[in-house]
């Protein structure tokens, strides 16, 4: 970069030499300096300029030309294959979400039919009738809960299980309540479970096939009852045929008679299970016609009694 400053010229001292003359003085000194030793006296002229600074990187980079191309490093592979990834979880999970919703809410899939298995007390065209608010709700909509809800009228259903099968049908297995016993009443004889709940009534004990509890003074108490059922319930329904009623004078002394007359004394209703096994093997057992057994005596099911 050329010097704005102008050359200065500088006398010798003890001379002084009018600025008239700074022609000759350049000169007496382009003499000087090319002789050995010319310098000594003389007349000396200097000249200087300014070094510019050191530009710095942020000067150097605000003078780059308007037209300047910048570089552009590209992103990592790593970066770029988690951007796909994404991007395509993403895609899919909206397609599965659009297709659940179309599933879920799609009049395609409406209930139209129902097919009801299971029914023993209860008829198919009782079951149907209790579901038929549901007729015309998309099936993946009807949970177990709402089937259960409409049938609780029905107190011969004890569980449902419900199966869609799309298009429009939806399948229910019923399971029942078992009945354990007869109850007479009056004229009647009530179908109970082991819970004690009225299944049916029926006026022929012996289309059945269960047998009648009788209480020995009439009324028939709760304890009593409890005690009696939870020991028809534990019976095999093989041993459960054979009966024609149980008895219990208290909740510790149940006993049971078969069809042939023969008794059972049962005791209480603990150790049922080990005790319905015992009784269901020594029943099996064959019989001495010079022996006959009138009694069988499990209320001790690890020793047994015959007589």
């Amino acid at each position: 970069m050329p010097s704005s400053r102008r050359p200065t010229y500088s006398p010798a001292k003890g001379k002084s030499r009018p600025d008239t003359q700074s022609g000759n003085s350049a000169k007496t000194a382009a003499d000087s300096s090319g002789m050995p030793g010319g310098g000594g006296g003389g007349d000396v002229i200097t000249a200087s300029r300014n070094v510019p600074d050191q530009v710095s990187t942020q000067q150097l980079n605000e003078q780059k030309p308007a037209g300047a191309t910048v570089l552009a490093f590209p992103e990592p592979k790593g970066r770029r294959r988690r951007k796909k990834v994404l991007l395509a979880a993403g895609t899919v999970l909206l397609l599965v979400a659009g297709l659940l919703a179309a599933a879920v809410y799609s009049p395609l899939l409406a209930m139209q039919n129902i097919s009801v298995s299971g029914t023993r007390l209860v008829t198919p065209a009782q079951v149907q009738a209790a579901l038929e608010p549901l007729r015309g709700k998309p099936l993946p909509q009807i949970s177990d809960d709402d089937v259960r809800g409409l049938l609780g009228s029905l107190i011969q259903v004890k569980s449902v299980s419900v199966e869609a099968r799309p298009p429009s049908t939806l399948a229910v297995a019923v399971h029942e309540r078992v009945p354990v016993a007869l109850v007479k009443q009056g004229e009647q004889y009530q179908l109970v479970d082991v819970d004690g709940i009225q299944l049916a009534t029926t006026d022929d004990p012996a289309s059945a096939s269960l047998p009648v509890i009788d209480g020995g003074a009439g009324a028939i108490g709760q304890d009593l009852f409890r005690a009696t059922a939870a020991v028809l319930g534990a019976l095999p329904a093989d041993v459960l045929a054979k009966l024609s009623n149980a008895s219990a004078q208290s909740v510790d002394a149940v006993e049971l008679k078969l069809v042939d007359g023969q008794t059972i004394v049962w005791g209480n209703a603990s150790e049922k299970e080990l005790k319905a096994k015992v009784l269901a093997a020594l029943l099996k057992a064959p019989a001495d016609p010079k022996n006959p057994v009138r009694v069988y005596d499990v209320s001790v099911p690890r020793h047994p009694v015959t007589r």
